[in-house]
């Protein structure tokens, strides 16, 4: 048991629903001609033929365990054979007289919603070929275009719930895009008006201070610390604030010829105290034959800061955030690797939706952000999850800065 409990966690919810529905199809077809009985000359051939049939499909099931990974090869390795099961019960049961035909029917739309319209019209044309020879075979007079027709209206029915779902899935992606721009737009304009305060607040931060470091005393020096906790929150906000002003209108890269390892480099020096304070270690791996790049670089330090401030904050204490550049084709590619937890499955269809995040703190932009930018530089953001576990952000961009001549 707990064997077969994990190959069917393996093989995952949708196909092992798939495979045995597929399989009680054709046995229960096979074994309902204990119910409508076959014609004589065939009644000889369908207890040997129900057994082989469910040995087959024990079969089937048994392989699927093995090699969960080839279940799309083996589901469609066999559908001929379920096609031809459905066959032999419509001829030995009178062709267009038998009621056997809906089997036919009701494959085609299993795998019509398991692997798209495409293999299901294909699978209906098959079913219809094989219904017509049965009904050649067990009864010559039943027209060949009752049987095209009853194809073409299944092919069509996949064809139309398809489309269906397509349309529902475009509709809600529209409503989230409309519900995002309304939440960019409000934020941009608080952000705004947040500015100025912001920038008052900070200023008179400084002007204490700098009255407190006249006054000597223990209680001076604990006002001190106070004033820098404030100044590091003010800061904080002023960044917030910053990140949604971008977020909502991401100003036209300033394309000049830059180094991406002297920006890499300086990038880690000045993250590099923040590393050091969580217990994290940087490491940067600079390749010395990288050209150099047209960009603005105040965009692209940005998207690359993002990235790292990313994996400072996912990782514990002992944790890894390596750097690397490295040139691909004609563009130039920045790794940013973590040896974290990774992302989790169901995070991973939000990764780059803007405000999605998984943090007490932070906007859920950085991400955003950093893609958008590598986008406006002709090219693109990606992650993968490493063999070792963690996860890999390679920021590309395009050596000739996205520039089309």
């Amino acid at each position: 048991m707990p064997r077969i409990a994990e190959a069917a966690e393996r093989l995952g919810n949708d196909a092992l629903v798939f495979a045995v529905l597929r399989a009680l199809t054709v046995v229960g077809g096979m074994a309902a001609l204990f119910v409508a009985p076959p014609r004589a000359e065939h009644a000889l051939h369908v207890t040997p033929l129900l057994a082989g049939v469910v040995v087959y499909k024990l079969a089937v099931l048994a392989v699927l365990g093995l090699w969960p990974e080839r279940a799309r090869q083996i589901f469609l390795a066999t559908l001929a054979s379920d096609l031809g099961v459905v066959f032999l019960l419509v001829w030995f049961t009178g062709g267009g007289e038998s009621h056997f035909y809906l089997l036919f029917y009701l494959l085609v739309a299993l795998h019509a919603y398991h692997f798209g319209p495409g293999l299901g019209v294909l699978a209906a044309v098959l079913a219809s070929v094989l219904l017509a020879v049965a009904n050649a075979l067990a009864s010559p007079a039943i027209p060949l275009l009752h049987v095209g027709s009853r194809a073409a209206v299944l092919g069509a029915r996949a064809r139309a719930e398809q489309l269906n779902r397509n349309m529902e899935a475009a509709m809600a992606r529209l409503a989230r895009a409309e519900q995002l721009a309304a939440v960019g737009r409000l934020s941009a304009k608080m952000a705004h008006e947040v500015r100025s305060p912001l920038g008052a607040i900070n200023l008179n931060v400084d002007l204490l201070g700098d009255i407190v470091r006249t006054c000597p005393g223990p209680e001076m020096s604990e006002a001190d610390e106070l004033l820098r906790a404030i100044r590091d929150e003010v800061h904080a906000l002023a960044e917030l604030t910053e990140e949604y002003l971008v977020a909502a209108r991401l100003p036209r890269p300033r394309r000049e010829k830059e180094s991406l390892n002297e920006l890499a480099a300086e990038l880690v020096a000045f993250l590099r105290p923040v590393a050091d304070r969580q217990g994290v270690t940087i490491a940067l791996e600079l390749d010395d034959g990288l050209p150099p790049v047209v960009c603005d670089r105040v965009m692209v330090r940005q998207a690359l800061r993002n990235l790292v401030k990313n994996a400072l904050e996912m990782l514990p204490r002992g944790g890894r955030v390596g750097i690397a550049t490295g040139a691909a084709a004609d563009a130039a590619v920045i790794a940013v690797t973590d040896d974290g937890p990774g992302v989790s499955p169901e995070v991973r269809p939000h990764i780059f939706e803007p405000f999605f995040t998984t943090k007490d703190r932070g906007t859920g932009l950085g991400l955003s952000i950093a893609r958008e930018i590598a986008r406006q530089h002709g090219g693109d953001l990606t992650w993968a999850e490493p063999a070792g576990g963690g996860t890999r952000f390679s920021l590309r961009l395009a050596l000739d800065g996205g520039i089309r001549g």
